[in-house]
């Protein structure tokens, strides 16, 4: 679905991740990294949002007039695993199209800090997509945040839960802020547009 297609509806821009201290600076949490930033962004602070389970901010992006959107910052309070439930209830909630959500989320195989828009497909073993596609379909937007693969014979599910390295954190901020602003160009510009500017 194009921008311009329902430009009324809310968009639901869901950083995916684990909830808990102890998984705030791994690899899989990059998704609630870039949510925390546009929430600082849209001057909201998560709370909890009903009974869904799930922490959400409201608020408005882009220019005043035809091009501001409505949009919920999300991040689901499940594991990353179990995802779907509480996405596909807030989007009930908030009367939100597939098209109008967005997942943000951590790549293996793009390489580090590296962004990749697209608008449905696989998951491509990603627990998060796989759980979201399962409960509404694959026809969301997807904000691909390259973490690389994991070096010599590590599993991936000790990568990905690991946090960041040293050299890597030098780079992070910059990298999430790209993020950030890829988000905003998605559901201010529409996709083509957003691609051409952050498919690197």
């Amino acid at each position: 679905m194009d921008v311009t297609t329902d430009a009324a509806a809310p968009w639901l821009i869901v950083g995916l991740g684990n909830p808990g201290p102890e998984y705030a600076g791994n690899r899989h949490n990059v998704g609630f990294m870039v949510a925390d930033l546009l929430a600082d962004r849209v001057g909201g602070r998560f709370k909890r949002a009903g009974r869904a389970q799930a922490q959400v901010v409201e608020g408005r992006i882009g220019p005043p007039g035809p091009l501001n959107r409505r949009v919920v910052l999300a991040k689901p309070m499940s594991y990353m695993n179990l995802s779907g439930g509480p996405v596909n209830a807030l989007r009930d909630f908030y009367k939100v199209p597939v098209g109008h959500v967005v997942a943000v989320h951590d790549e293996l195989d793009i390489d580090y800090g590296v962004l990749r828009l697209k608008l449905g497909g696989g998951d491509n073993g990603h627990n998060g997509l796989k759980s979201m596609t399962k409960a509404f379909g694959a026809e969301y937007h997807r904000v691909r945040f390259g973490i690389g693969r994991p070096p010599g014979r590590m599993p991936v599910a000790d990568f990905v839960l690991k946090d960041f390295s040293s050299a890597e954190r030098k780079e992070l901020d910059h990298f999430v802020d790209r993020a950030a602003d890829a988000v905003e160009a998605l559901v201010i510009e529409g996709l083509e547009r957003a691609q051409s500017t952050y498919n690197s």
